[in-house]
């Protein structure tokens, strides 16, 4: 019987980790080989793309991706999670921040920064998570690590209530989180996180998302195509003579294969590109049908299997 696979657009809750999501649609659809591409925290809400079967194979291509958020931050407040579910740790929520020094905080964190991640994050330090260490109070030194902000928009800021609301455009492993936090140090007032949902994710949306309650109904029918996120990826066809060899790893010489179009490396930071494919991958067809991915050698003039998914 032929495996179940495809993508599904999850419209995260809030109160749900990203591995909740995975639990519950393992019990949901009966298939255990599910995965997400990009950690959403428990409390915020938003897309959060869901590979399901083979589909998982591909989520190295879409985890490294641009990702849009709306924000909401409070200034004045810092906590030890740096959103407002953490432990208040200074309250200076009488101070008068006016907007023009807003903006000019905000712009100095857009383009490629460096970030030091919160320390209740998932990242592992010695073979535990950060967040382990500092629920047991034990501090950990997490080095600053390199961010992509491509754009950081003022949306509203009501002086009266000390509360802002921003669009943030960012790449790979940025903390929203952290960078109210940075904000807030710039004005010397301090800021945490009130609210965030992720509006996109690569190619997925928000208008498009569908709740864990539509999914109980009918969950094959939100089921997107393996490829649909594939598109900066470049794109060739085969012949079908080929399509055996190819899918047991085989590589295509250049002159076999059809390029319909090469690889988008636009509005993606540099260090990104060749982890998603963008310099060298490929999207594999034959007769319409998708067989999976390879990565272009320029030297040797070949297209090496990478993803196989019609095995």
């Amino acid at each position: 019987m032929k495996e179940t696979t495809g993508i599904i657009n999850l419209l995260k809750p809030p109160g749900m980790t990203s591995h909740d999501c995975i639990s519950f649609l393992r019990r949901t659809t009966g298939i255990k080989r599910i995965g997400h591409t990009g950690t959403l925290d428990p409390m915020a809400v938003g897309v959060l793309p869901i590979c399901i079967g083979t589909a998982t194979r591909i989520i190295d291509y879409l985890d490294g991706g641009e990702k849009s958020y709306r924000c909401e931050m409070l200034l004045g407040v810092e906590t030890d999670t740096q959103d407002i579910w953490g432990t208040v740790l200074s309250d200076h929520r009488e101070v008068t921040i006016d907007e023009d020094s807003l903006i000019n905080a905000m712009n100095s964190l857009t383009g490629e920064i460096l970030q030091t991640p919160p320390s209740y994050s998932a990242l592992k330090v010695d073979g535990r998570r950060a967040y382990d260490y500092a629920r047991k109070g034990i501090e950990v030194t997490l080095e600053p690590r390199p961010a992509s902000i491509r754009s950081l928009k003022l949306i509203r800021y009501d002086k009266a209530t000390n509360r802002v609301l921003f669009d943030v455009v960012c790449g790979r492993g940025t903390y929203v989180r952290t960078l109210c936090f940075d904000i807030g140090r710039r004005l010397g007032c301090g800021a945490t996180m009130s609210f965030l949902i992720r509006t996109a994710s690569g190619p997925f949306r928000l208008n498009e998302a569908v709740t864990p309650e539509a999914l109980l109904e009918d969950w094959q029918q939100s089921l997107l195509p393996v490829d649909f996120p594939l598109g900066h990826l470049g794109k060739i066809q085969i012949p079908g003579t080929r399509v055996g060899w190819y899918s047991n790893g085989g590589y295509l010489r250049k002159g076999e294969v059809q390029i319909i179009k090469t690889p988008d490396a636009s509005r993606t930071e540099e260090r990104m590109k060749k982890s998603r494919g963008q310099t060298d991958g490929y999207t594999v067809y034959s007769d319409g049908v998708f067989l999976g991915t390879s990565r272009y050698d320029e030297v040797k003039e070949l297209f090496f299997a990478d993803k196989v998914l019609c095995r």
